[in-house]
């Protein structure tokens, strides 16, 4: 997560121990995300409250996005806050418990089995992220130096923890009659939003901010735009949440999205100015398929306006917008960003580890050559096709293209893996 020497020298940064074997979980459980894709194709036809859509959602919620930020969050916290991670044995913690409890999760899910796999898992999973919680909360407050970007981290995390309990609340719904007003379909949304907002895009802008900035080596920053974001998107999910429990007026849901959708209109322009502002005029394909996935917000959310409305005209719900829905923000938006990602942060990390005391030595590799750029093209284009059909397959609900699309996601997913294991496994080079 750091870029120059400058920062490595000045800021302590955490042990690559630590770091490491999140990014390898989440690398395996794309890969298996995408390989139940082409195995559950033809459910992508069908209602989204099904058996393996629930098990790929929650594979790459948690499997793939969750493990990746929190991998990537014990490394980047500290040099936001210019202090050091509280406690490396919280991390390990995290990684272990989330490493158990996810996989049972799944499989609870995949099973349709609500007994002790799926309840076990949604308590490992808990633990782990009040682990993270306490670890970051401890680390911030032991730093002399705040900012927002730090702000933004710690408030996702509040509404991550929130979003499990209430997940692992539901799972507990299925077996414990009277346990909640309703069925754990009506809460779905509430889990989902609470998630989707709250923990990914919270947190996706707040570290976003900061890091687009410093890859493109740009000056700008603009802490107003950011505090404006920041309540916008906490007051939407405020608000959808006390809507959601005092009155179902579906009209009143427009108002949230506004909200999200004003956010991320500022967050976008925010990146432009970053772009316009940049010191560096070549930008590498990693940082491109990031800035791609900052448009990419918009995706979700005009399909979200077209699902309400259609919800609004129809007395019955549309389940393929639904799918579409939810595969644009696990499959399009988050996935985009952590492809380009992986390949700015995880090389530095691993140069730090090889690198760090040998620099003295001789001229050491960039950390852009511990992994293949070709590799990482051919991925970029099997992506982005395989994305594209997967996502017309669901619209149109061709079997044939979903599985065309799943395939191609699934050559995305093993290139990907290629190209982490690269850079895991690199040796010293001294010139």
């Amino acid at each position: 997560m750091i870029t120059t020497s400058t920062n490595i020298e000045s800021i302590k940064t955490t042990s690559y121990k630590v770091v490491i074997p999140f990014y390898a979980y989440a690398g395996v459980s794309f890969l298996v995300a995408c390989i139940f894709l082409l195995t559950s194709a033809a459910g992508f036809t069908q209602h989204y409250f099904t058996p393996h859509l629930l098990a790929i959602t929650h594979t790459m919620a948690l499997g793939w996005a969750t493990m990746i930020i929190l991998g990537a969050s014990h490394q980047l916290v500290p040099v936001l806050i210019e202090g050091k991670l509280y406690s490396d044995k919280l991390a390990y913690a995290s990684f272990v418990l989330a490493a158990i409890g996810i996989p049972l999760l799944v499989y609870g899910f995949y099973t349709f089995n609500m007994g002790h796999p799926a309840k076990w898992g949604g308590r490992f999973v808990v633990f782990a992220i009040l682990s993270f919680l306490i670890n970051i909360a401890k680390s911030i407050s032991g730093s002399k130096k705040e900012n927002i970007h730090g702000i933004f981290i710690f408030t996702s995390i509040l509404w991550l923890f929130l979003t499990v309990l209430l997940g692992l609340a539901l799972v507990y719904n299925f077996t414990y009659t009277n346990l909640m007003p309703f069925d754990s379909l009506h809460y779905l949304p509430l889990h989902a939003h609470t998630g989707i907002i709250g923990w990914f895009l919270l947190l996706v802008i707040g570290v976003g901010s900061r890091l687009i900035p410093m890859f493109l080596i740009s000056k700008y920053t603009n802490n107003n735009v950011l505090w404006v974001i920041f309540l916008l998107i906490n007051a939407a999910l405020v608000f959808y949440t006390l809507s959601f429990y005092t009155f179902d007026i579906k009209e009143l849901t427009f108002i949230p999205i506004t909200l999200i959708l004003l956010a991320v209109v500022l967050f976008i322009f925010y990146c432009i100015k970053a772009y316009k502002q940049r010191l560096r005029k070549q930008v590498d394909d990693q940082v491109k398929i990031s800035l791609l996935s900052v448009f990419m917000l918009l995706l979700p959310i005009i399909m979200l306006v077209i699902i309400i409305s259609i919800l609004l005209s129809l007395p019955v719900e549309n389940a393929t917008l639904a799918i579409v829905y939810g595969f644009l923000i696990f499959f399009g938006w988050l996935t985009a960003i952590i492809l380009g990602m992986t390949f700015k942060t995880l090389p530095f990390i691993v140069w730090n580890k090889v690198y760090h005391h040998r620099s003295s030595m001789g001229k050491t590799p960039n950390p852009k050559d511990l992994f293949s750029d070709t590799i990482f093209k051919i991925m970029s284009v099997s992506y982005l096709v395989g994305f594209s059909l997967f996502a017309c397959g669901i619209l149109f609900s061709s079997i044939p293209t979903l599985i065309v699309g799943a395939s191609g996601l699934i050559i995305t997913a093993v290139l990907y893996n290629w190209n982490v294991l690269k850079v895991l496994f690199h040796k010293p080079v001294i010139k």
